[in-house]
């Protein structure tokens, strides 16, 4: 089952609003925060992705993707 597309919209909605109340200190500590969780899922997608490779493979695979978006980033 899909959700649709109001519910998507109520969604959204709820998190915008859930980080305007959130102080400033929240919102210093949740920089990190979701930094950690990406890279998490970017090495859950590089596990799924290589499934032979070993932790260090799939560390070094982060920092190498890593460094390509910053350098991406840097060109704008």
């Amino acid at each position: 089952m899909q959700p649709d597309s109001q519910l998507i919209r109520d969604l959204f909605r709820e998190k915008v609003e859930r980080a305007r109340r959130m102080s400033d200190t929240e919102k210093i500590l949740a920089g990190p925060r979701l930094f950690e969780r990406s890279c998490r899922i970017m090495c859950d997608g590089i596990r799924n992705e290589y499934p032979d490779a070993t932790e260090i493979d799939v560390q070094r695979i982060l920092r190498e993707r890593l460094a390509l978006v910053r350098r991406l980033g840097s060109r704008t």
